[in-house]
């Protein structure tokens, strides 16, 4: 039951974010239902290729592929004043997609009795995979490979269920672990949280350097 969920909570909240991604873009309707469908299912087929699972066809996906173009074409029926503000809802349906979607694969890899490593690299590639190929076919950058925190979401999803510290078979733990993630990867948006970066940029190492002068100082 908590699969089924978790599956169907994704893939909605991926299909919109797509399908938004899509339109913001100016795709044609092929388009968005490409970019939906992609950021969907991507996710999965990259986890089963690295796992060395069988990969179910999007075409075989059964009730879930029909969860997304139905998901897909709301978005792409929305009134324009309903969608003008496509960043912020974008932001909101990536967040519920990549909650639902790293819990989903962690469980997934524990079903296959995978070691702590595989857990962890199923729930973080299930839950960016598909976000990483949407961002691709948009021509942007992927938010992964930017300093926003992102993936460090879907790697704590891993650890607290690789470890055994929630159960996967009780289905009240695991809604407070989708909402906790979910609100955290909000926040960080919101509040602006990001992973240190290094720029090379020459005036950013001088400033760079002036700090570290100036900490050593206070020491003395």
């Amino acid at each position: 039951m908590e699969w089924n969920v978790l599956n169907i909570i994704a893939i909605i909240a991926f299909s919109f974010s797509g399908a938004i991604v899509a339109l913001q873009e100016k795709y044609d309707v092929f388009g968005v239902y490409i970019l939906g469908l992609t950021a969907s299912f991507g996710g999965g087929i990259i986890r089963n290729l690295l796992i060395g699972v069988p990969i179910k066809p999007i075409w075989e996906q059964g009730i879930l592929l029909q969860t997304a173009l139905v998901a897909i074409t709301v978005i792409y029926f929305l009134p324009r004043k309903w969608i003008t503000s496509w960043n912020r809802w974008n932001d909101f349906f990536d967040a519920i997609g990549l909650s639902a979607f790293t819990i989903q694969g962690a469980i997934f890899a524990i079903q296959l009795n995978l070691p702590l490593g595989g857990i962890i690299l199923s729930s973080v590639i299930t839950g960016i995979g598909g976000g990483i190929i949407r961002d691709v076919l948009a021509g942007r950058k992927p938010i992964l490979f930017s300093q926003e925190i992102y993936a460090v979401w879907a790697l704590i999803v891993g650890l607290i269920l690789g470890e055994g510290w929630i159960q996967t078979d009780n289905s009240g733990q695991l809604f407070v672990l989708f909402v906790v993630i979910s609100v955290l990867r909000i926040l960080s948006i919101i509040y602006k949280w990001h992973l240190r970066l290094r720029n090379l940029d020459s005036d950013s190492d001088t400033q760079s350097v002036n700090n570290w002068k100036k900490i050593f100082t206070s020491l003395h």
